[in-house]
């Protein structure tokens, strides 16, 4: 699907003609995500209480991050770009997409205190999340999920 929009390409300077562009394909997201809740999860089993913290902060931030960018989407090559404004993602608007995202990894770090239930408790709650994300972003148009409709922000190949 072909989208037109505004885009911003850097901090200072925006584009006024319209540009083409491409929504992120749904593997890349999923590739992008995995590679930053690794990152989160790394974090929580490297330094048990201060890395939980880190990591719930970097799943909120992630996108904030150079100009648009986690460091899973910098990897796989995809930008986050607000929708009203065509800025690229700010701390902000990362916070609240991501927030939904969050929640899974604030019950996962709740629920792994209770030995192997926990885990499987916790492991079942991020698959429906994701899976419910998922299912969200192959539904819509413009290729948004749920955090993205509430931070009105859209994910495009960079």
């Amino acid at each position: 699907m072909v989208l037109w929009i505004e885009l911003e390409m850097n901090s200072s300077e925006t584009i006024n003609a319209q540009k083409t562009i491409v929504k992120a394909k749904v593997l890349n997201r999923i590739i992008a995500r995995s590679i930053d809740l690794l990152i989160a999860g790394a974090l929580l089993e490297v330094i048990p209480v201060a890395g939980y913290f880190a990591g719930l902060l970097y799943i909120l931030i992630a996108d904030g991050l150079f100009e648009g960018r986690s460091i899973g989407k910098k990897i796989i090559g995809l930008k986050v770009f607000i929708l009203d404004t065509s800025a690229v993602c700010s701390y902000k608007e990362s916070i609240i997409r991501n927030a939904p995202l969050a929640v899974g990894f604030l019950l996962y770090g709740v629920l792994r205190v209770i030995p192997f239930l926990g885990w499987v408790l916790s492991a079942i709650v991020a698959i429906l999340i994701m899976s419910l994300e998922g299912l969200i972003i192959i539904g819509n148009e413009k290729g948004m999920r749920f955090g993205d409709e509430i931070a009105k922000t859209i994910v495009v190949d960079a």
